[in-house]
């Protein structure tokens, strides 16, 4: 998109309900979805963009692979499901990407709550990226389930009060819904419905506190699911007693860092869909961001080291398995922790940005080794996920990619939605309005 407006710099990009500055018709449907272009120039764009190229081969080569887990059973997907449980789909696709879209209800919490209206500029972004984590979480689930008609049943058809599924279900469909609410004020501005954002914002508060209730319980619960089987997981990755605590605490971190990262790609990749107010204050938020996440980093480290020393598992440092556990905290904490807070010493926005990937690396690491990498340890084998299984996990995480795309180059996450013609003035100051704006000040 962004060569095709380099080309054609005569494009008027939407950013408002009305054509030309408010002074012309308000745009269609159809030219919001396709971008302002024509169906044959938005696809020449799209077809010029060799990133596309590389989802549709995974898409050609994913979408029947996908149904043919449907087809012939979970099994002939990921092998034999039964001495793994917990596999590529949930290890990386659930309890990976629940806790990176923590950051839904921090940013949402930090403005509504808090009042730290400075992240306003983010905050949209934090809680897109909570949702959509959270939906194709739970589609990773469905396809490992593979019922997903089913899926109304421990909802309203059999309760199972006792069941820590129980709860992580109702908790991620509730906060889903809190999420949606949440979202749904970009939607009704892209739309042209204020009735919608009025209303929904008027709840905002309320929102916001239901997020920090839900999301709290649910990042803990997911941890407690692997009390389930507290003889497979090996013991430097199992705590019946911080368990729980394990998951929700290293969730910030890795939610806050998620956006980092996101907002980096989105204005190094479609730096014309963000506006000025992003652009320029998007280096000092990532830098605030990075301060909540190095304290949260410091408190998962002391938290781990608190679990080994009250179970006295210190003897399993020494075995292979140690080494393991020792380079996901070497490189996914401690390391994180002194790029994050050089960073934040120095004002360097790279070393954040450096920290924050390690961050998530070591997010991730750590769920996979949980739920898969030290699952049935004790055999003396290490579960490698079979190639079927390699390729809908990938397929499904790039439809994830291409609607996060998809949502951000059409809805005012990175930019501010014109609705009145006073807003048109531009957003990038000139040096001879802010000499202007100064003078006037001083007097």
């Amino acid at each position: 998109m962004k060569q095709f407006l380099s080309r054609n710099p005569s494009t008027q990009i939407i950013d408002s309900l009305r054509k030309d500055n408010d002074k012309g018709r308000p745009w269609t449907l159809m030219e919001k979805i396709f971008l302002g272009l024509t169906p044959q120039q938005y696809l020449s764009q799209a077809m010029s963009n060799p990133l596309n190229w590389i989802f549709a081969v995974i898409f050609l080569i994913g979408f029947p692979v996908l149904i043919g887990r449907y087809i012939f059973g979970l099994s002939w997907a990921v092998g034999d499901p039964y001495d793994n449980a917990w596999g590529l789909f949930l290890a990386f696709g659930l309890f990976g990407m629940v806790p990176l879209s923590s950051s839904g209800f921090q940013l949402g919490s930090a403005v509504e709550v808090f009042g730290r209206h400075d992240f306003e500029p983010i905050e949209r972004l934090g809680i897109l990226n909570g949702i959509l984590g959270y939906f194709f979480a739970v589609m990773f689930l469905m396809v490992d389930l593979g019922q997903p008609w089913r899926l109304p049943y421990p909802m309203v058809v059999s309760w199972g009060p006792e069941a820590v599924l129980f709860l992580v279900a109702w908790h991620v469909a509730t906060y889903l819904s809190v999420q949606a609410a949440e979202t749904s004020t970009a939607f009704f501005e892209w739309m042209g419905w204020p009735a919608g954002k009025t209303f929904v914002k008027k709840m905002a508060l309320g929102l916001a506190v239901a997020g920090i209730i839900l999301s709290t319980l649910h990042q803990g619960a997911l941890g407690a699911l692997s009390t389930y089987a507290p003889g497979k997981v090996h013991p430097l990755w199992y705590s019946a007693s911080f368990q729980w605590l394990y998951f929700f605490v290293s969730s910030l971190p890795g939610g806050l860092c998620m956006v980092i990262v996101v907002s980096t790609i989105a204005v190094k990749t479609m730096g014309w869909r963000c506006d000025g107010t992003f652009k320029n204050s998007l280096s000092k938020l990532q830098i605030a961001l990075a301060k909540g996440a190095s304290m949260g980093l410091i408190t998962y480290l002391t938290i781990r080291l608190i679990g080994i020393a009250h179970d006295n598992k210190w003897a399993y440092l020494g075995t292979g398995w140690g080494a393991w556990w020792m380079f996901e905290i070497g490189f996914g904490v401690v390391l994180s922790m002194i790029l994050l807070t050089a960073g934040i010493r120095n004002n360097s926005v790279t070393l954040v940005r450096m920290g924050a990937w390690t961050t998530i690396i070591g997010v991730v690491l750590n769920r996979l080794n949980v739920y898969m990498f030290t699952f049935n340890w004790q055999q003396g084998h290490v579960h490698i996920p079979p190639i079927r299984e390699i390729i809908i996990t990938v397929t499904v995480y790039s439809v994830y990619i291409v609607t996060y795309r998809a949502i951000l180059y059409r809805w005012p996450i990175l930019f501010k939605w014109k609705t009145r013609y006073s807003e048109y003035a531009v957003l990038e100051p000139t040096p001879a309005a802010i000499a202007e704006a100064e003078a006037a000040s001083s007097k």
